[in-house]
């Protein structure tokens, strides 16, 4: 599973947070938990949760119904 999310990172999620002079990292995948790291515009941004929550995660559990979640890396 952690080959498919990096895939739709990389293709769908990544281009549109480097536009935004943001960027994000797969950390793991733990029973259909996905940890990612932001950074960049990203980083200390107040948006960055909604980002998590409304955009990532939504795409991630619509590409991959084995996705659960999608939370930052504390």
């Amino acid at each position: 599973m952690i080959d498919r999310v990096e895939e739709v990172i990389e293709k769908q999620i990544r281009p549109f947070l480097a536009a935004e002079g943001g960027f994000i990292r797969l950390v793991a995948v733990e029973n259909g938990k996905v940890i990612v790291r932001m950074g960049g515009a990203c980083l200390g941004c107040p948006m960055s949760q909604y980002t998590i929550k409304n955009f990532v995660e939504t795409i991630l559990k619509d590409q991959i119904p084995e996705v659960k979640e999608v939370v930052l890396e504390e």
